[in-house]
């Protein structure tokens, strides 16, 4: 497809989680740990200060932001009065420092997480995916993940997708009445060369996925079939349908990883691309 972007926000450190949510693109700055809103035309809003590194995000079915807090391991849950409250502490399923989240229509939040402390070399080990119930219980939902990363629910709402990032594969899971998963499965592997990273579904039930490595956003059909492919040039972080009518595909940019030079460069941005299926 056309590869001409409209830049509609930048200058900052590492954006991740981006969302659509009642009219705004909502999404978390990692290294300036904090949870922004930006509505179409305006500048974005610093909703929430996270100090312990904020990344996915979702809401509960009354409204209140889920915030996965990727340090302490943590899910926030923001209140009416603006502050931070505790709703799930996951650090006694999930290995290492959690990242994206999928807050389910029931309110079940799924949190992924790395697994193994790569900076600090420890190997590429599998990790365990959370379930944290609408009552703040958590539980293990499914192991022996090479980094859960972002993820989908299939229109049926019964079934979760999750992108193993080192196994460079998307895998699906049934999630039964019980709310545990069931018959893991492959959903698609991708190219050569190509990892996921974040994730988003549309309205015929393809995926879009975030390839940092070959920094392209690809829509993939269930197999592994690539239906369209977006160059973005840089690193593709995540990505997430919205807009006015649904065919706004936004992703999120960066040139560089690590703390250190994101902080320096703020380089991170969201584009925004024109796509012809919209978002479920």
């Amino acid at each position: 497809m056309a590869q001409n972007p409209d830049i509609i926000c930048d200058g900052f450190t590492f954006i991740e989680g981006p969302r659509w949510h009642q009219g705004a693109l909502w999404f978390s700055d990692f290294y300036d740990e904090a949870v922004y809103r930006l509505q179409p035309g305006a500048t974005a809003e610093r909703i929430v200060s996270v100090p312990q590194r904020p990344s996915g995000l979702g809401w509960l079915p009354a409204g209140e932001l889920l915030v996965a807090s990727m340090l302490d391991r943590t899910v926030f849950r923001l209140s009416a009065q603006g502050d931070l409250v505790c709703h799930a502490d996951v650090s006694g399923v999930a290995e290492r420092r959690i990242n994206d989240m999928l807050v389910d229509p029931l309110g079940r939040a799924w949190v992924g997480n790395f697994g193994f402390d790569l900076p600090a070399g420890e190997s590429v080990t599998p990790g365990t995916l959370a379930r944290v119930d609408p009552d703040g219980s958590v539980h293990a939902a499914a192991g022996d993940l090479l980094f859960a990363n972002g993820m989908a629910l299939l229109a049926d709402a019964a079934t979760l997708v999750v992108a193993e990032t080192f196994r460079g594969c998307l895998t699906a899971f049934d999630i039964g009445s019980d709310s545990e998963l069931y018959n893991r499965r492959p959903w698609a592997q991708l190219p050569e060369g190509a990892v996921p990273d974040g994730i988003c579904i549309d309205a015929e039930g393809a995926i879009w996925v975030a390839s940092p490595t070959t920094g392209t956003v690809l829509r993939l059909a269930e197999g592994g079939r690539v239906l369209d492919t977006i160059d973005t040039g840089r690193q593709a972080i995540a990505c997430a349908l919205g807009g006015a009518d649904g065919q706004t595909l936004f992703v999120s940019t960066a040139v560089a990883t690590d703390r250190d030079t994101c902080l320096k460069a703020r380089s991170a941005r969201v584009e925004a691309y024109a796509v012809p299926v919209p978002m479920p």
